[in-house]
């Protein structure tokens, strides 16, 4: 059950009505139940596997807040010495650190087993000669998304940041809740348990602006994305008959295509969410116009993002390995690089986790290296960056250095790209040496060319319309630092009425559905 089928809109207005008719304290116990249709709809042999995660994650964080409970009673109940409390104190976090490390290891071995299993097996055998039989294992729809989710729970919990959650299905609503279990956001408790506990009353403004979201959701995903996918579809399962040209093109309509598709996804699904009043997190912020590849990555994904400098970043960069590491580089080479280098190594195996975080692939561990190694070497060329810059004069304010930094960031970013839409790691270097060897735009020229790759002139049209559509809009909240629907909801109802009625006629026109299709599943649902 997708977001763009009429199944899901049919499950979606059932809650959202049902929700408002029932007593405002049983609303969070329906918003549970329809999760867990909503998941076992996608598949019933998926929903062992998420209530294992939920099991294992309360009771961890149950176990540590007992042990803290117990500290604070034993402290109130005795007159301890310094020493005695310090023992004790010692005792206690040892026994919550064991707590945390067994439900972070049995949680994320979840994941690390049905994603990737076969691939360790096969790499392994490959480099050792051996031979491997694969297990059929099924990957559960959202796993990375609910896993990360909840070891952000309970690492939370052991930091002491809030009390653990003592109800379990209040817990599992956390982890479940519909809109956002198979592509996110990813969300942090404190932000998010609130809100979906809390009853809410009907908001007419909420209703407005949740379906305005959820519509440019479906614009976004429907008009633009599926079409493209149509044509990088179409390269990409077979590249090797194109030129240079034609995969050049293909991979940037990926980049348009993901774009759309995944921001999308999360339109809609904040969309779905803002009407039962919750607010999940933002999750892109035109990333395409970010000047450099770490700006991008604070745009693209947000809280995939933040949960991996918070949880593995910094942990990382802070380790007593990593300080130690710090304190040698300063005595051999200066302290600039006892600074810059292990930030940088930290940054690098943040972005190889981030690879493989997509898929157990090799051609994604390409993509996490690329990224990564991106940001390391302008890490460490920061300082000789600025000195080119002034030596050129070139100030960081001039409209034209701007423009030239977005464009180099989107073609670092496309090169990225080649790992991910490629068949392979090898595959992928090769796409790129034809990109560069064998590119003849005149090739593009020819209309038949595209009607060969199964997408006709008149849908590419449509696409590069809709396209531009989007990017006017992008950059009207760039400059002025509003979104959207706050400038409509500004101009009074029939602006209002009048955007929804032409979002709405665009999507029902124009939009990759009905009898005859084959609705593409989001690309970020096999995460």
């Amino acid at each position: 059950m997708i977001f763009t089928s009429f199944e899901f809109i049919a499950f979606f207005l059932i809650v959202l009505i049902g929700y408002y008719l029932i007593f405002p304290n049983l609303r969070w116990i329906w918003l549970l139940a329809a999760s867990f249709y909503f998941y076992t709809k996608a598949s019933p042999q998926f929903l062992p596997y998420i209530l294992a995660s939920v099991a294992v994650i309360y009771a961890s964080s149950r176990m540590i807040g007992y042990l803290d409970s117990r500290k604070a009673s034993y402290f109130q109940k005795n007159e301890l010495t310094k020493d005695e409390k310090k023992a004790y104190n010692k005792h206690c976090t040892r026994n919550k650190k064991i707590f945390c490390a067994a439900g972070i290891i049995l949680n994320v071995g979840m994941l690390a087993f049905t994603k990737y299993f076969n691939f360790v097996g096969e790499s392994v055998s490959a480099i050792t000669g051996g031979t491997f039989t694969a297990l059929d294992i099924i990957v559960p729809l959202g796993i990375s998304f609910y896993t990360f989710q909840s070891t952000g729970y309970l690492i939370d919990v052991y930091r002491g940041m809030y009390e653990p959650q003592k109800n379990p299905m209040k817990y599992a609503l956390f982890i479940l809740f519909f809109p956002q279990i198979m592509q996110g956001p990813i969300g942090r408790y404190n932000d998010l348990a609130p809100q979906l506990f809390e009853p809410c009353k009907f908001d007419y403004a909420r209703l407005k602006s949740g379906l305005v979201r959820m519509l440019w959701g479906f614009f976004k995903k429907m008009v633009i994305a599926d079409r493209a996918a149509l044509l990088v579809n179409t390269v990409f399962d077979n590249w090797k008959p194109y030129s240079g040209a034609v995969i050049w093109t293909a991979v940037f309509l990926y980049a348009v295509q993901l774009y759309a598709d995944f921001s999308g996804g999360i339109d809609i699904s904040r969309g779905v969410s803002q009407l039962f009043g919750i607010d999940l997190a933002e999750n892109f912020r035109r990333p395409y116009f970010s000047r450099n590849i770490s700006e991008y990555w604070h745009r693209w994904h947000i809280t995939l993002g933040a949960w991996l400098r918070e949880y593995l970043f910094y942990p990382i960069a802070m380790s007593k390995l990593f300080q130690k590491f710090g304190r040698s580089l300063k005595k051999h080479f200066g302290m600039k690089i006892s600074k810059v280098l292990p930030v940088s190594i930290a940054s690098l195996i943040t972005f190889i986790v981030v690879g493989i975080w997509h898929g157990a692939y090799w051609r994604y561990v390409g993509f996490g290296l690329w990224n990564g190694l991106i940001i390391m070497v302008s890490t460490l060329l920061e300082d000789k960056y600025a000195v080119w810059k002034k030596t050129l004069h070139i100030r960081d304010t001039n409209k034209l250095f701007i423009l030239f930094q977005m464009f180099r960031t989107f073609l670092i970013v496309l090169v990225g790209y080649y790992f991910d839409i490629a068949p392979g790691f090898t595959a992928a270097l090769k796409m790129m040496w034809l990109s560069i060897t064998d590119f003849h735009i005149s090739e593009l020229a020819d209309p038949a060319i595209f009607d060969a790759l199964g997408v006709s002139s008149a849908s590419l049209i449509l696409v590069a319309i809709a396209v531009f559509a989007l990017l006017v809009c992008s950059i009207v909240q760039e400059c002025s630092g509003r979104t959207l629907r706050e400038m409509i909801c500004s101009k009074g109802f029939w602006a209002e009425a009048g955007v929804f009625l032409l979002l709405f006629w665009v999507v029902a026109i124009f939009g990759v559905y009905g009898p005859g299709t084959n609705p593409a599943e989001f690309v970020y649902m096999q995460f």
